[in-house]
């Protein structure tokens, strides 16, 4: 579960990087430490999360769902997350406020 879980951080974090490099006028506005994420089943809706929540086993089943349904390879400029925006928001502020 550690190799998977580091993989899929490392993944995720080059694809990132990469997507910055490529789309750089798009993410001029993402805040320092954070990363966009896009959230949604059908439409996706825009949001930062700090770099921190990478780690966090709660968000961990989300990039784990993302990587399952869409790869790392999501020309979008930010991670897409198949989720409900109410489940996402649900989860990040449980991390925020832990």
């Amino acid at each position: 579960m550690g190799i998977r879980l580091l993989s899929v951080l490392l993944g995720a974090a080059k694809q990132i990087l990469k997507m910055q490099s490529v789309s750089a006028v798009c993410q001029s506005n993402v805040p320092k430490g954070h990363i966009p994420v896009y959230v949604g089943e059908t439409e996706r809706k825009r949001f930062f999360v700090p770099i921190s929540y990478l780690s966090h086993p709660s968000f961990v089943d989300l990039l784990n769902r993302a990587e399952e349904e869409f790869g790392f390879s999501q020309p979008t400029g930010g991670l897409m997350i198949p989720c409900k925006e109410e489940a996402f928001i649900d989860v990040t502020s449980r991390l925020h406020t832990s």
